[in-house]
């Protein structure tokens, strides 16, 4: 494979066991949003590109035996299990890659590299554990029905640009676990780690064209994988208004489609969490950690603090005083906190939100601006500080959409009820969070919540083993866990007569 991160590197396609340029010859640079300076050259694909692809993991599946569908379950785990292996091999030159293509800090690019591991082997251990199908009795010995799961054929995997290498994997394992062959599409704006999980599968040896890559635009690249009739499949991460998109581009071939479209995550925060020093400092520090995490560009981040009055005052404070203190620089930089944002586009999008909100009676309690440049802080990079926003209302723009930055909202609550009346009022459903030092409460708001994920007493852990999905306009479809397996299947009925005979239902 050609070196992507160096100058003039294109060959970042890869479709039926090759490493080549665009057919049109484009290529993109890459820029580092620590200072804006390209470092890395990749393949601008388009339409024609994407075809190739697709029909490289055609051929892959429907080939003869060697066909990667009927490949022993056990080979395909193994496979899964050497691309973990070579992860961990690799682990500190991925952990900087995804830092300096995404902003975040090296630290956060690491612990990605172990969670992408982990699904590879969580993946692994679940196929190699199933049972070879579910027996329906049919009321009578001469008949042996069962129920089958088959793969889908070729998956698109369409990837966002915030977390590429771990979205990538938890679309990539399972997909390749249920004998798929796949094309993966990653965001023109952080190509380059998943350019490199691809060169570690193709080391550990699958057959020519069962993975394969389209470094390349959305609206060429994308929209062409997602209406392509030879994909049985198209698993989208990223923005509600693309992922429309895809399943508008998905209907007319009927294929299956999984979305996940972001989130609008409520933090509600009781009095009595915050009881003992302890329980309010803990309270305190993930609630940055639930905004803050990635500068905020988290699909999950709880970018809404609902906290109840009692402690309202105290616990803003406090919050905005340890938001100041927060370390922004290049993310590669020992001891920086947060990272610059990814782009340009997007500091002017968080910029937005936060005039609106201003203009709407929000009350800065910290940031709201670019910082001064610094040491390890170029003026030319995309930084913006964290920002906490008093006394915000439903009503506001900033408090409704997305910001997907270091944002975070407050809202006040007075009583249980209104608590969970305002963390559902919105149109998404993707993650929430509780905190209160009573069990029973704790329960009956999540319970409560319309939210796919609901921590108690947390903020942001996930387990590979727990499907992940959203309600509302966060999504359709789940991935990780036994569900995101089955949403790269099919079912098939198997109904074998052990004795046929003739039913003569017609003359003859």
């Amino acid at each position: 494979m050609a070196d992507s991160t160096g100058h003039g590197a294109r060959g970042t396609i890869h479709a039926g066991g090759e490493w080549r340029e665009a057919i049109g010859g484009a290529a993109r640079e890459i820029l580092d949003p620590a200072d804006a300076a390209p470092f890395a050259v990749v393949a601008e694909g388009d339409e024609k590109d994407a075809d190739v692809a697709v029909e490289a993991a055609r051929r892959a599946f429907d080939g003869g035996e060697g066909a990667w569908p009927r490949t022993p379950v056990a080979e395909r785990a193994a496979l899964l299990r050497r691309v973990a292996d070579l992860l961990v091999r690799d682990r500190e030159e991925l952990g900087l890659l995804e830092s300096r293509d995404t902003g975040k800090t090296v630290e956060e690019g690491r612990v990605d590299v172990d969670c992408v591991a982990d699904a590879f082997r969580y993946f692994a251990d679940l196929v190699a554990a199933e049972a070879p199908g579910r027996v329906v009795d049919a009321g009578t010995p001469d008949v042996h029905s069962v129920v089958v799961h088959e793969p889908v054929g070729v998956c698109a995997l369409i990837t966002p640009w915030n977390y590429p290498l771990l979205q990538a994997s938890w679309k990539i394992a399972p997909a390749l676990a249920a004998g798929n062959t796949f094309v993966i599409k990653p965001s023109e704006i952080t190509p380059l780690t998943t350019v490199a999980l691809i060169d570690l599968l193709v080391e550990a040896g699958p057959p020519a064209g069962v993975a394969n890559i389209v470094t390349g635009p959305g609206h060429t690249v994308g929209a062409r994988l997602a209406e392509h009739p030879d994909v049985g499949l198209v698993s989208f991460t990223g923005g509600l208004l693309s992922g429309a998109k895809v399943a508008r581009a998905a209907a007319d071939t009927v294929k299956k489609v999984a979305l996940e479209l972001g989130g609008k995550n409520p933090n509600i925060v009781f009095a009595d969490a915050c009881a003992t020093d302890e329980g309010f400092d803990t309270a305190v520090d993930q609630a940055l950690n639930a905004a803050f995490l990635h500068s905020g560009q988290v699909c999950s981040a709880g970018a809404r603090l609902i906290v109840e009055e009692p402690v309202r005052e105290r616990f803003v404070t406090e919050l905005g005083r340890r938001a100041q203190k927060i370390r922004l620089g290049r993310g590669t930089a020992p001891g920086v906190e947060c990272g610059p944002l990814v782009s340009e586009q997007q500091r002017a999008r968080i910029e937005a939100y936060v005039a609106s909100a201003l203009a709407e009676g929000a009350v800065p309690r910290c940031g709201g601006k670019r910082p001064e440049p610094g040491e390890g802080r170029p003026a030319t990079g995309y930084f913006y500080e964290p920002t906490v926003l008093d006394h915000c209302t439903r009503q506001m723009k900033v408090v409704r959409e997305e910001v997907f930055g270091p944002v975070l909202t407050v809202e006040t609550f007075r009583t249980e009820h209104e608590a969970v009346a305002l963390a559902n009022d919105t149109e998404y459903g993707l993650a929430g969070a509780v905190w209160t030092a009573d069990a029973g409460r704790a329960r009956r708001v999540a319970g409560r919540l319309r939210h796919g994920t609901v921590w108690i007493n947390d903020f942001h852990p996930y387990l590979p083993q727990a499907e992940w999905g959203g309600f509302g306009k966060s999504g359709v479809g789940r991935e990780l866990g036994p569900a995101g397996l089955a949403e790269y299947r099919e079912t098939k009925h198997v109904y074998q007569n052990l004795a046929p005979r003739p039913v003569r239902w017609f003359a003859g």
